[in-house]
């Protein structure tokens, strides 16, 4: 069994640009290994000059950011993969 089988995947809720962080040079929002909630902001997405916050939606702990600072995602693209609490 692969110790990915019980992650969760966070997704884009809409098509832009993604950002780790809330401006170039700050602290990205939440980093591998942190501990979040459903209500944690992961980061934002611009879609035509608009900053859209992207909440985690689960609770537990940041495995790995899926895509990089800049990238252009999709809709229902995974960003991130949390080990949800119990898991």
């Amino acid at each position: 069994a692969s110790s990915e089988d019980n992650l969760v995947k966070i997704t884009a809720p809409i098509v832009g640009i993604f950002y780790t962080a809330p401006e170039p040079g700050a602290e990205p929002f939440v980093k591998p290994g942190q501990r979040i909630d459903a209500e944690t902001t992961v980061g934002i997405i611009e879609v035509m000059k608009v900053f859209n916050t992207v909440p985690a939606g689960v609770s537990g702990t940041v495995v790995r950011r899926l895509v990089e600072n800049g990238d252009f995602v999709e809709f229902g693209q995974a960003i991130f993969l949390v080990r949800p609490e119990g898991a």
